[in-house]
């Protein structure tokens, strides 16, 4: 069987960022499909090469995250042009796996069904045009009934629809009643991420004491709220608390978060450069607590975020700063403390308190790992994607989910 997978971000753990599509494609390969990518790059040329049996693609389409709207969907749709191309050049596939955002990666979907009989899945891993529409990003009556009109074009011409959170699936089975929805959140490396001692050599290196710390690692965008950090994190100062916070990303806010950190004279905060894999577990290895944050925004309640399940993985309490799906995971498992907007002081009472219980402190740890164990392990997630790929070959694999929650 040969599936083509087409992600315009692609990632691998070297590279770091969002690295579920190569661990998806890499359990494919591992489970005997032909499997190539399709994906876009900074370099001047389209590039090829071999990844651990996955042949990649490399269209030359620049994108980052710090691009404004225009620039953006100029990316977006060159790369659906340029990909349909590359399709005709290629040997038929069985099938494509097409994960979203953006949206358009689905143009690429319906004209491959159209055009060459291919069936798709489409993974959903944000809802759009919702979540640009909420953002403000999207104010165009036009081009938001335009995008409206395509997102359910899509979904009810793929074969089966594949969402990240139980949010994204009542949507999906809103938009498209008729449509297969299978659940496969974002997952947890378990075999990379594991609870660890905090180690004096990383301490020192980082300028940091064996102190409370809370990490961020992730996206410094508008929609990430770590401002809302950077407020915990004067407020400890201003209580001479001697926490430590650590805030490892990229992103569009990344030069304002900084000016922000340093007007405020924030010593107890330190920003580490975006890296791989590897660093994120270095930097969750120092850390107590993993800051999960979001603006309030009703659509951002969906997120599946892989900084959340990178920090179970890693064994760390969780401080998350809104009503969403990672809340009510947090919440049921007792995985941490909420910081919701207008209760920085009651939460930050829960956090002293937690910082003089050592043992509940150690068992929201434990908790957090036989979680990410339990139910959002990598090799459960390739299995339902196989599962989803070719039910006749593969197990079923899908039930006894007691992570799904209404958002």
């Amino acid at each position: 069987m040969k599936v083509i997978y087409i992600h315009q971000y692609f990632r691998t753990p070297s590279e770091g960022g969002a690295v579920r599509s190569y661990h998806l494609a890499k359990g494919m390969v591992d489970a005997g499909i032909n499997v190539e990518i399709i994906t876009a790059g900074k370099q001047k040329d389209y590039d090829q090469r071999w990844i651990d049996g996955i042949k990649v693609h490399y269209l030359p389409v620049a994108y980052d995250q710090k691009f404004g709207f225009f620039k953006r969907s100029k990316a977006f749709y060159e790369f659906s042009v340029q990909a349909k191309k590359l399709l005709k050049k290629l040997s038929r596939p069985d099938l494509l796996y097409i994960t979203s955002t953006p949206l358009t990666t689905g143009w690429i979907g319906l004209w491959a069904k159209r055009k060459m009989a291919i069936p798709y899945i489409f993974e959903i891993r944000d809802l759009w045009p919702q979540a640009p529409i909420e953002v403000g990003a999207l104010k165009s009556r036009f081009l938001i009934n335009y995008f409206r009109r395509l997102e359910k074009k899509i979904y009810r011409n793929a074969l089966k629809l594949v969402a990240l959170s139980p949010g994204i699936a009542s949507h999906l089975r809103l938009v498209s009643p008729t449509s297969e929805v299978f659940l496969i959140p974002n997952f947890s490396d378990i075999q990379l991420f594991k609870p660890e001692q905090k180690n004096t050599t990383i301490l020192n290196k980082y300028g940091l004491s064996d102190a409370i710390t809370i990490a961020y690692t992730g996206a410094l965008g508008q929609v990430n709220a770590v401002e809302e950090l950077l407020d915990l994190a004067k407020y400890a100062q201003f209580k001479k608390k001697n926490w430590q916070f650590l805030i490892m990303g990229t992103g569009s806010l990344e030069i304002a978060l900084k000016k922000t950190a340093e007007s405020n004279g924030l010593k107890n905060v330190k920003f580490i450069p975006f890296g791989s894999k590897e660093k994120v577990k270095e930097v969750l290895s120092l850390a107590d607590f993993a800051w999960i944050s979001f603006a309030h925004l009703p659509v951002l309640k969906t997120n599946s975020p892989n900084k959340f399940f990178d920090a179970i993985a890693a064994g760390n309490a969780i401080l998350v700063n809104h009503k969403g799906w990672v809340y009510q995971l947090s919440k049921q498992n007792k995985l941490g403390v909420s910081f919701l907007p207008g209760k920085l002081e009651e939460s930050f009472l829960k956090l002293e308190k937690l910082e003089e219980n050592s043992a509940l402190l150690l068992q929201m740890k434990q908790n957090s790992r036989t979680l990410a164990e339990r139910y959002f392990s990598k090799d459960l997630a390739v299995s339902k994607v196989l599962q989803v790929i070719d039910p006749s070959k593969f197990p079923a694999n899908f039930g006894n989910e007691a992570y799904i929650l209404t958002a």
